[in-house]
């Protein structure tokens, strides 16, 4: 190469000699132009040397004639005086056809028998693992400028779900790429946001976030509680990126919650979110209590937020509560509704051992039971009248729910009092009390080894407010899969069994209250994973198929009929007539499936 680009100087250079040669070094008829217009010819040569060697430097390099760029190189090297015969040469000496071996041998895989979907992933899998490998965002910048614009392999890389798994996977991990964040905003406009939701990238833009952000939200209201089960820490992972994210998505969910169509299903969004940003260690009890109106209240608003902050309950702040809320004019329900309080509430008021003092007991209650019964109207914003007719009977139903819970008493002495408890449990906050008092008294270690009853009282309890309350179902089956999990080693092995034949009774029985499908999904998560006693599932088949009649929906056919045609479950339980529920459940399902 440098002997080929000495020989263009030495010729250009003899060139211009012969041009002087003719003109005459210092001849009167050669004036001040003349002068100019060679320095001016002598600067666009130099300038062509610099373009060629440029040019000649790019085609030497390996595989360039795939490059995107090589049709405007190529332009470049000829307008400048290059050689064809020189870009020949370099192009095909450095082409090694890497591109076109890996289609060599992808069409060889697939003529040799395998799947054409197989050898797509093998080959961008591998092709992505490079790219994370060897990505540079300084390159990718530089490469990106250049272009001038939006590059067209770009735009067909995002019509792909692969590719953009690899941009979205890029941005996580180089967040002040210029040309990963354009390549976002690009797959957002391209109609992907729902994609993007766990991409840190797309928070730092306002377009790519609001429009992630109403996607978000869309799916999970339109998805109902799976959804919000399933895709709810995605979504509060990317809110609460920066406090920023958190407070736009605060606000603008807090303007929609006012709305009188599906606005409490966004308040319910809003009070998840808090939560979540809880347990994530950030304390968003400013932008809480900015939001719900507290300002205008400075005392229950310096009351609520100390706690809130601590994360403790403190007599003095819950004193000055129940003063204003005891009042005439007191501040609006909505300031005390804060999950997060109400929690601490129930905690302290039925957890076991929980020390209170008994001076402010009362006080604890009746702030529970305002938040839990007042319900106010408004009318343009402003507070029309306040409905306290439940607070009274929820106030003497705290009480006595307390007292009973509090109270360390066996099995057989609560027994005469489970009248009086079922009522308690018909209101819903006591029922969320009880369900706390429950869940700890029977994860205790020792809970089932001292207790001798085939259906303990707790558990009837928890029968109970599933009965009475469908929203604390999901509550209820948590519970009972955290027990039905537990190892037991201290009992014996049958003790072991029908303990957990008693647990898979109250699942029935969850069952048959409406909480179909989350039961069934979990046993079939049992099945699946091979970890539990076959009998127990045998049995959890046979009490289903005593409360079960058709018609059924296709969902629960999908789930419970792999159960049913599981030879090694339900063998046993056919006869030879037919005659049978597994039979007919079979039969039916054939027919109407």
């Amino acid at each position: 190469m440098a002997d080929y680009d000495e020989g263009d100087d030495t010729d250009n250079m003899w060139r211009d000699g012969d041009m002087d040669d003719d003109a005459g070094m210092g001849s009167p008829y050669r004036g001040d132009e003349d002068y100019m217009d060679a320095g001016e010819d002598d600067d666009e040569e130099e300038d062509e040397a610099v373009v060629q060697q440029e040019c000649l430097s790019s085609f030497a390099s390996k595989d360039y004639i795939m490059e995107p760029c090589i049709s405007a190189m190529l332009k470049r090297f000829l307008q400048a005086g290059g050689s064809p015969e020189r870009v020949v040469e370099l192009l095909s000496d450095n082409y090694t056809a890497v591109a076109q071996t890996v289609n060599l041998l992808a069409e060889w895989l697939i003529q040799a028998g395998a799947d054409i979907r197989e050898v797509q992933e093998m080959v961008e899998s591998h092709l992505k693992n490079m790219v994370l490998r060897h990505f540079d965002p300084k390159k990718a910048d530089s490469i990106f400028s250049d272009e001038g614009e939006t590059p067209s392999w770009l735009a067909e890389m995002i019509d792909h779900q692969p590719w953009r798994e690899l941009f979205y996977r890029l941005a996580e991990e180089y967040p002040d790429c210029l040309m990963l964040n354009f390549t976002i905003k690009l797959i957002s406009d391209a109609g992907y946001q729902g994609e993007i939701t766990s991409v840190s990238t797309a928070c730092h833009q306002i377009e790519v976030f609001s429009r992630v952000l109403r996607t978000s939200i869309s799916s999970l209201l339109d998805g109902g509680e799976d959804a919000i089960e399933k895709n709810l820490p995605e979504f509060t992972k990317m809110v609460c990126h920066g406090e920023h994210t958190y407070l736009y998505s605060q606000v603008l969910m807090h303007i929609l919650s006012q709305e009188t169509k599906g606005g409490s299903n966004i308040k319910r969004l809003c009070q998840e979110l808090q939560k979540g940003a809880s347990q994530r260690g950030f304390d968003v009890t400013p932008i809480t209590m900015a939001l719900n109106g507290a300002s205008a209240y400075p005392r229950a608003c310096q009351a609520l937020s100390s706690m809130l902050s601590r994360k403790a309950l403190n007599p003095a702040d819950i004193t000055i509560l129940f003063k204003m809320y005891s009042e005439a004019n007191p501040p609006p329900v909505e300031l005390i509704r804060v999950p997060t309080f109400l929690d601490l509430l129930i905690e302290c008021l039925f957890k076991p051992n929980f020390r209170i003092n008994p001076e402010h007991k009362s006080k604890y209650m009746f702030i529970l039971s305002y938040a839990s019964s007042i319900a106010e109207v408004y009318k343009k914003g402003v507070r029309k009248s306040i409905n306290k007719e439940d607070l009274k009977a929820t106030v003497q139903s705290v009480e006595k729910a307390h007292t009973l819970c509090s109270v360390s008493k066996g099995s057989s002495e609560l027994m005469t009092e489970i009248g009086a408890l079922f009522q308690c449990i018909k209101f819903p906050v006591v029922a969320m009390g009880v369900l706390k008092w429950v869940d700890c008294t029977v994860s205790e270690a020792s809970y089932f080894k001292l207790n001798t009853d085939h259906t303990p009282l707790h558990l009837v309890l928890l029968d109970e407010i599933v009965t009475c309350h469908m929203l604390l179902h999901g509550k209820s089956l948590d519970l009972l899969v955290r027990l039905f999990e537990s190892a037991y080693e201290e009992l014996d092995v049958l003790v072991r069994l029908e303990l957990k034949k008693t647990l898979l009774d109250r699942m029935v029985h969850l069952f048959s209250r409406g909480c179909v499908i989350p039961v069934v999904t979990y046993i079939r998560k049992c099945l699946e994973k091979q970890d539990t006693d076959i009998s127990l599932i045998r049995y959890f088949v046979t009490e289903v198929l005593d409360v079960i009649a058709p018609p059924y929906t296709s969902e629960f056919v999908q789930l419970f009929l792999p159960l049913i045609e599981n030879e090694e479950i339900t063998g046993l339980l056919k006869t030879d007539d037919g005659n049978d529920a597994v039979s007919e459940f079979l039969s039916h399902c054939r027919s109407n499936y």
